[in-house]
């Protein structure tokens, strides 16, 4: 990790490498100002892969997909680990159904890489929280499938929405769990690039 201001900057937003509406809304709430990019890079996830160096690969190539000279570029990846295994993004209700039962009654990881560019400095970091689901039964699962709320999560589920029905208890950020670490992300801003965590009016 790279030393005190290196990231450089006198941008006064932060370029968000991503179009997710939970990562925007965790960005408005910590007033970091930003501007949302659409990454153009293809993930790929290899069964054998190492859960954290994925997701900082992930994070690193997001952000180099739309970083420019002059910015301050974040890329977030955010995956489920539950025995070694990743449980990514749902592709049917079968598969989602699968995944919640997998999860029912046991404690998994949320695992969030983070990659931060800027004045030719990066800083890769990541983030884990564990979640800990209620026994699910079928009615539940069936339940919350139907709410199709399920679509586009890594797990299979969302814990600011009806997903929080699905947990007993969590164990660190909550943020992380819903999509972008923000204590991490506040701590490494604080010791790279302090002008974004400026509070305007």
């Amino acid at each position: 990790m790279a030393g005190r201001g290196d990231l450089g900057g006198t941008e006064d937003r932060l370029t968000l490498a991503s179009t997710s509406p939970q990562r925007r809304a965790i960005l408005g709430q910590l007033r970091i100002p930003f501007e949302a990019v659409a990454p153009d890079y293809a993930e790929d996830d290899p069964p054998d892969a190492d859960p954290a160096e994925l997701v900082r690969r992930h994070a690193e190539g997001k952000a180099r997909s739309v970083h420019a000279a002059g910015l301050v570029t974040l890329g977030v990846d955010t995956t489920v680990v539950l025995d070694g295994r990743i449980y990514g993004k749902a592709a049917g209700d079968d598969e989602a159904a699968h995944m919640l039962n997998e999860l029912s009654g046991r404690t998994h990881t949320v695992l969030s890489g983070m990659c931060l560019l800027g004045a030719g400095e990066e800083v890769v970091a990541h983030e884990l929280t564990d979640v800990t689901f209620r026994v699910l039964s079928p009615q539940t699962v069936a339940a919350y499938v139907g709410s199709e709320e399920w679509e586009r999560r890594a797990g299979a589920y969302a814990i600011q929405g009806l997903g929080a029905r699905l947990v007993e208890r969590i164990d660190g950020d909550y943020l992380n769990v819903v999509g972008l670490p923000g204590a991490l992300l506040v701590s490494l801003l604080e010791h790279h690039a302090p002008n974004l965590l400026q509070t305007r009016r």
